[in-house]
């Protein structure tokens, strides 16, 4: 029998389990009316802005913002 060779979890930088968790937690325990108020907030947001990108493509935009964001 092959021993398994154990995979480390890698997460973002800046994130560990415990904050991965608590995010899982804040969505899974959500109500309707806070996902829609949070989705409106997005939208209006100044900061970002939300718009549709061909599937095709989508790879190469998560290239330039990880780039962007290190």
């Amino acid at each position: 029998m092959k021993a398994r060779k154990k995979t480390r979890n890698r997460f973002p930088k800046g994130w560990d389990e415990k904050k991965i968790k608590d995010l899982i937690d804040h969505y899974e325990n959500q109500g309707e009316d806070e996902a829609a108020a949070e989705d409106e907030a997005a939208y209006n947001s100044t900061r970002t802005t939300m718009m549709a990108v061909p599937v095709e493509l989508v790879p190469q935009v998560q290239k330039l913002i990880a780039k962007r964001t290190g």
